[in-house]
């Protein structure tokens, strides 16, 4: 009658966007782990070249 007013969420709807968004936070927070383990090797490989060491970054070769 009213239709100024909203209409009141529902709680499917309310559950339906709730598990959105914790879906994009777990999105998030996996892209940020995988984006320090990155940078985390990438500072090791530097300071690894950096003390003049070899063999910085090993190739893994299968065995025969």
């Amino acid at each position: 009658m009213d239709e100024g007013r909203p209409e009141k969420e529902s709680d499917k709807e309310r559950r339906h966007g709730n598990l959105v968004l914790l879906v994009f936070f777990v999105i998030i927070v996996g892209i940020s782990v995988w984006l320090v383990n990155a940078l985390l090797d990438a500072r090791h490989a530097d300071e690894c070249l950096t003390a003049g060491q070899r063999n910085c970054s090993p190739i893994e070769v299968p065995p025969r």
